[in-house]
């Protein structure tokens, strides 16, 4: 079922009703000339100008599209407070196969829409767009992060996002075994792209036992090329399964711990940087109830937005790690208030972003 402009009813529920909701503005873009379709939703400005990524993938409908933008933008809200940015939350997804249709003129195009908007959003990479990307996008359109040095970015900012997942890790079996070290731990990603694979480097560094898998041999090949004691699972599902495994890594998409899931986890934590990890509302309370310490996502994956708000005032990676390293320190403290309102650290993490949304309201 549709409104008069064709939107799905339960979409326009979503972004004006539910808990999902809330959010400022949300802008649908078409170019037919380059075949653009993409959304941008903006959850909140309530800290600065919105800022996250631009996933660029194949969706089975419109409709999925614009549920997973609303849900993207959300999370960013929340990642930015966490991050201690002067940024609200934003995202935006173009639609369609990278493969198939990315083109110069549609990513200008999309570039256009972005700058429409007057510097409310500032994007950067994500799923299926890259650094080469970014240096499109920016020749319309100012409020662009993500790009190269070569033309006044920070490059890749996958570096960093993989180096806070680290820092939770080292939190997470600070606050579980007494020890911030992964050495003689097993850890399993799922997911050795764009983030995973600089994530196994800091493991192996560490003295981690690893396991991987991914959808893509080739991914896969590259580590074991390099690492040949990594060992490889079939699959997500033989992964998770894994005897004897301490921390599961989720580093692919999002929804990642479901119903399905849960229940045959071998791991103790779970701490990847994959977003929207939580399935649906509920799923945080299941980890708790076996004994599962779960590392926000949009905490320790706040690493990359870091190094992209850092671009936009002048870009330097030794206080961006800094910055980043910090992810160690937040991670402790939110699980330090989840065992002192007796909630998951999910619930603790929420609050704590809430609370520094709303003192920027009033203020």
């Amino acid at each position: 079922m549709t409104d008069v402009t064709g939107v799905p009813v339960d979409v326009l529920h979503t972004l004006f009703h539910s808990d999902q909701g809330g959010h400022e503005q949300v802008v649908l873009c078409q170019d037919r000339a380059s075949g653009l379709k993409a959304v941008i939703a903006l959850h909140s400005t309530a800290l600065g100008p919105a800022l996250g990524g631009t996933r660029f993938y194949p969706y089975a409908s419109e409709q999925e599209a614009v549920a997973d933008a609303l849900n993207l933008a959300r999370g960013m809200s929340y990642k930015n407070a966490m991050a201690g940015l002067d940024h609200g939350g934003g995202k935006a997804v173009i639609i369609g196969d990278p493969e198939q249709i990315k083109t110069e003129e549609l990513l200008l195009a999309y570039g256009r829409f972005v700058a429409s908007l007057g510097g409310r959003y500032v994007t950067a990479c994500d799923v299926g767009t890259y650094v080469a990307d970014m240096d499109v996008v920016a020749r319309e359109c100012r409020w662009t992060t993500g790009r190269s040095p070569e033309n006044g970015g920070a490059g890749d900012s996958s570096v960093l996002t993989a180096f806070g997942v680290f820092q939770g890790m080292r939190a997470s079996a600070q606050h579980l075994w007494g020890d911030p070290t992964l050495r003689g731990r097993k850890v399993g990603v799922a997911g050795v792209g764009k983030v995973g694979h600089h994530l196994v480097e800091h493991l192996l560094s560490d003295g981690a036992e690893v396991v991987i898998t991914d959808v893509r041999d080739e991914s896969v090949r590259r580590i074991t090329a390099k690492h040949p004691q990594v060992a490889v699972a079939a699959d997500t599902a033989a992964l998770i399964r894994t005897e004897g495994l301490d921390i599961y890594a989720p580093c692919a998409l999002g929804g990642a711990l479901d119903d399905d899931t849960v229940p045959v986890l071998t791991a103790s934590v779970v701490c990847g940087a994959a977003n929207n990890q939580l399935a649906h509302p509920g799923v945080e309370k299941d980890l708790a109830d076996r004994s599962i310490l779960y590392a926000p996502d949009y905490v320790v994956n706040a690493g990359g937005v870091i190094q992209v708000a850092d671009e936009l005032h002048g870009f330097d990676f030794d206080r961006c790690k800094a910055k980043a390293a910090k992810i160690f320190d937040t991670t402790l403290a939110i699980f330090a208030r989840a065992k002192e309102d007796g909630i998951p650290p999910a619930a603790a993490a929420d609050r704590i972003a809430e609370q520094r949304m709303a003192e920027a309201r009033r203020s």
